[in-house]
């Protein structure tokens, strides 16, 4: 189809993505986002290869290996410092054809915004639902606003105002039943190697690092805690230097190291797979459709990939608006849900709410041949759309 008019709801990875792939496309494309100022949820996010591929055919390539980091090992060390499993991610890239890249979230959406082109994207617009008929999709705004389009968009997170059109009622956010502390530090040998990513696991919580652009970690805590807490940001380091005392030295520096204003704190949840991610000429996008865990590192992949899928059918069947998105909805829905029910059984095994399958995962590690890590990552790259 040609000359449509695209109108996108949230300006995150899901949505930027989308638009720059639409843009591509030939389309008019307007990207709305209640923010006034975009800044990200959390401070890095792992790309895995299946992403990095979808952006490298938007032609972002270069651009994203100057933010990315250079990971090339995976390591697990349990709070005791026992070197628990090591993996050379090379055999990886290789056989998948390209490496992941962990960015800053605010790099990768400046990134993304650029490519997408500022003109479009519109601030301060918040969402409060859609209307549609045969011919067209419209987005309305609590300031009153209406904007049309042949179709819209929701790629508004997790709080979706969008997806209770399409799916008929509200959708609750379930909570994962732990917080995740993330930020960024200057790259250090004394905290980890700085092409390895390093995770220290036990007690049901876990610590990491990883590269990421400009000589800085990413780094992320991760412990079960009921929900509703809150611990201002001054308090932070003081937080977790308390729920990891007694865990491994470069642990300890790591929480030294932290600027805790800048720290971010976050309870991780996510919602049960949907019944349906399109309705007419409104389609789904991202953690609006969704929305997943962090424990396999897919959550910004497939937005990404649901981006390209979307564009794709768009530009390549031409029965109509419709039938493009039944035909998105058709090869994205079984990929995304089962990505984020294994991401949700994992979060279960690394956050201790079953005690005992927790410290099996710990013994597991210690045996699992690092050609089944390889194997399990490749999968999931491998099924992408890109291949």
């Amino acid at each position: 189809m040609y000359n449509l008019k695209v109108v996108i709801i949230g300006a995150g990875i899901g949505g930027l993505t989308a638009g720059i792939a639409m843009r591509r496309a030939g389309y008019q494309v307007e990207v709305y986002d209640r923010a006034q100022e975009l800044r990200p949820a959390g401070a890095g996010i792992s790309l895995w290869s299946n992403g990095v591929k979808v952006l490298n055919y938007l032609g972002l390539g270069e651009q994203l290996a100057a933010i990315g980091g250079e990971m090339n090992a995976m390591e697990y060390r349990s709070h005791t410092d026992e070197s628990l499993s090591y993996v050379d991610l090379r055999p990886l890239f290789e056989r998948v054809g390209q490496r992941p890249y962990p960015v800053s979230r605010t790099d990768l959406q400046a990134m993304l915004l650029d490519a997408c082109g500022s003109e479009c994207v519109h601030l301060g617009m918040n969402c409060v639902g859609v209307e549609q008929d045969e011919h067209s999709a419209t987005a309305i705004f609590e300031n009153g606003d209406r904007v049309s389009g042949d179709l819209v968009i929701g790629a508004d997170g997790i709080h979706s105002a969008v997806r209770a059109d399409v799916v008929g009622h509200g959708v609750d956010r379930r909570y994962a039943r732990y917080v995740n502390w993330n930020g960024l530090v200057k790259a250090d040998p004394e905290l980890c190697e700085k092409d390895l990513w390093v995770l220290y696991v036990g007690d049901s919580k876990r610590a990491s690092m990883m590269p990421v652009g400009g000589d800085r970690f990413y780094f992320f805590f991760g412990a079960p805690m009921a929900e509703g807490t809150q611990v201002a940001p001054p308090h932070r380091q003081d937080e977790l230097a308390k729920i990891f005392q007694g865990w491994p030295d470069k642990v300890q520096k790591l929480i030294q190291a932290i600027d805790p204003e800048q720290t971010n704190r976050l309870e991780i949840g996510d919602i049960d797979p949907l019944e349906r991610l399109v309705k007419g000429r409104v389609a789904l996008l991202g953690d609006s459709a969704h929305a997943t865990t962090p424990t396999l590192g897919q959550g910004g992949c497939q937005a990404i990939e649901d981006a390209e899928v979307l564009t794709r059918y768009l530009t390549t069947t031409n029965i109509g608006v419709a039938d493009a998105l039944k035909r998105y909805e058709a090869a994205r829905k079984e990929r995304t849900a089962d990505l984020a029910l294994k991401a949700r059984k994992r979060t279960s095994t690394i956050y201790g709410h079953v005690p005992e399958a927790t410290q099996q995962w710990y013994c597991d590690l210690k045996q699992e041949p690092p050609e089944a890590v390889i194997n399990a990552l490749a999968k999931v790259i491998l099924t992408g759309p890109m291949g």
